[in-house]
């Protein structure tokens, strides 16, 4: 069973491990603490890469080999959310100051007072159980899987997030592309709170059938929807929040009496094969969008344009992958805009 709480303690000195264990031997018994010891700056970086469950960092400033300071500002290079606590001699101000503004949590003077180092103590670990409990609400929060996958998520906590900010890859995934047909005319009728009232409607049936058949939203486009599915069975998935999106749409109450206009369908676009999965946009601004781009994803916006309301159309190559799992009806040969030849469109009818 591990301990509820990993410290590392990095301290030249030989009574610090002995001090502590013993100061704290109830707590280490219950498996409430673990110390982890370390006599230098570059023993301290090993251990945190050999343990990155450690908590909380208390740091000597004088040591061999590499001192706290430096230590300190690695810390933040490559572990940013890892508090350290600095330990000082009395009337060390002018570290002090430099630990402080290169990002101590806090210090400690020596020799030690056990009832401020176990106040100082409890009060790093609550921030670091804070921070901690930060990642996971993210990690679980199901708002915030509506609109990433796992990859994003593994990116937002990223250590190297400079380096992967422009990180690419291919991947096999299915592009689900939905488009309220005549929305534009709508807003330009009615009242704005009736008009954001009906969109986040439609926006919501989406985001639960995409979410039901385990994609992700990769973005809202004006009155419009970009949806990815990976892994197993990404086709027949996105195929299936298809044409829940398409019926459940059409159920949609009218969310004011006085409206004049009929409430609109869905067109659909839907296909599949290698993307290129990354982040878009400019390092300049720092602003980025993890976002899915290619050929596939294009012909799945073209679908969807050509498609009438209530359609869902698919090319005959992601027919011939479907593998007869849905009823289809063959449309016929389609221009589609970018691309040199016409295409051969089947329409999705049923399961």
């Amino acid at each position: 069973m591990n301990a509820k709480h990993k410290i590392l303690v990095v301290d030249d000195e030989d009574d610090v491990a002995q001090l502590i264990r013993q100061k704290f031997r109830r707590q280490i018994r219950e498996q409430e603490y673990e110390f982890i010891f370390a006599q230098n700056g570059l023993e301290a970086l090993s251990q945190i890469q050999e343990h990155p469950d450690i908590d909380i960092v208390f740091s000597d400033i004088n040591m061999p080999r590499m001192d706290g300071l430096t230590l300190l500002e690695k810390i933040g290079e490559t572990s940013p959310l890892l508090k350290t606590v600095i330990i000082s001699a009395y009337g060390d101000m002018a570290n002090i100051r430099t630990a402080m503004n290169r990002g101590a949590f806090d210090f400690i003077c020596k020799p030690f007072d056990f009832e401020d180092f176990e106040h100082t103590l409890g009060k790093a670990l609550k921030t670091a159980d804070q921070i901690k409990g930060t990642i996971q609400a993210i990690q679980e929060n199901n708002i915030l899987k509506m609109y990433v996958n796992n990859s994003v998520l593994q990116f937002m906590c990223c250590k190297q997030y400079e380096e992967s900010l422009l990180s690419t890859e291919t991947i096999e995934a299915s592009i689900l592309f939905v488009d309220i047909v005549g929305f534009t005319a709508i807003s330009e009728q009615e009242q704005p709170a009736v008009v954001i009232h009906l969109l986040n409607q439609y926006f919501d049936i989406m985001v639960k059938a995409i979410i039901a058949e385990d994609g992700y939203v990769d973005k809202f486009m004006g009155d419009a929807v970009l949806a990815v599915f990976r892994g197993e069975n990404h086709l027949a998935r996105a195929i299936r929040a298809a044409l829940t999106i398409n019926e459940c749409t059409q159920s949609i109450k009218n969310p004011a009496s006085g409206m004049q206009v009929i409430l609109p369908k869905v067109s659909i676009g839907v296909n599949t094969g290698e993307v290129i999965s990354g982040n878009v946009g400019s390092a300049t601004l720092k602003r980025f969008d993890f976002t899915v781009i290619g050929d596939v994803v294009n012909t799945a916006q073209r679908l969807q344009s050509v498609a009438k309301p209530g359609q869902i159309l698919i090319t005959q190559e992601t027919f011939e992958k479907a593998d007869g799992l849905f009823k289809c009806q063959k449309i016929g040969s389609i221009p589609l805009k970018n691309k040199a030849n016409p295409v051969n469109v089947f329409e999705v009818m049923s399961n």
